[in-house]
């Protein structure tokens, strides 16, 4: 059976921002896995720009892997639909080489956060499958395992790099979030305080009343 694998990430910064970062994602210090990038497609078509590119990785196989894949580096199809008006880009990608051994295809979806209208939701899914007979199931294991891992240094580098290209966008969000915590942090303080206001001012009236209930000592 394949294996299915989905996670969703937000980047602080607007959809149009996504969209040109897009491009320039490599190279990155989380990516070093990436050689090269090669784009072998691309036209308009009515107002979505269709593109496909070739990607090529380093394909670190574990010692038991050895056996089925010698190959140091891999070749990537990625294809992508950008829709400016819709504000939406999908990717899909798969890899072209030794798929019988192990298949990842990837399909990710770029729009506008409903959280807020300046971030950038990423949805993401992905299918591992192998076909190797006996082994199948362990290559499919380690190939989630393997791809799980790769999706955060995938996301920490998109990060990077919109981060360079839009440095004062990455500032403001800091500084927001800045607020945010001291807001919180006041509101928690102005609870506790008024909590512990209300719970003396009970104290003071439950005093005189649990006195009356007393029975008279003689």
């Amino acid at each position: 059976m394949v294996k299915y694998y989905e996670s969703t990430s937000v980047f602080h910064f607007s959809w149009d921002q996504v969209a040109q970062g897009f491009w320039k994602r490599y190279p990155n210090p989380h990516s070093n896995h990436v050689l090269s990038e090669d784009t072998v497609f691309r036209e308009i078509r009515g107002s979505k720009l269709f593109t496909k590119r070739l990607l090529t990785k380093t394909n670190r196989v574990p010692k038991w892997g050895e056996r089925f894949v010698n190959a140091r580096t891999v070749k990537i199809v990625e294809e992508s639909i950008i829709d400016p008006k819709e504000k939406v880009l999908i990717t899909y990608t798969r890899n072209i080489g030794y798929v019988r051994v192990m298949s990842i295809v990837e399909k990710v979806i770029y729009k506008v956060s409903k959280e807020n209208m300046n971030w950038t939701v990423a949805e993401r899914s992905a299918w591992i499958d192998s076909q190797v007979f006996g082994f199948g199931r362990a290559i499919q294991a380690f190939g989630l395992e393997r791809f799980r891992k790769n999706c955060k240094q995938m996301v920490g580098g998109f990060n990077y790099v919109l981060t360079s290209m839009f440095p004062h966008t990455s500032v403001s969000h800091a500084t927001s979030d800045e607020v945010t915590s001291h807001t919180s942090s006041a509101k928690k303080d102005a609870l506790k305080d008024a909590a512990k206001k209300a719970t003396d001012i009970a104290k003071s009236k439950a005093g005189p009343i649990y006195a009356s209930c007393q029975p008279n000592q003689t």
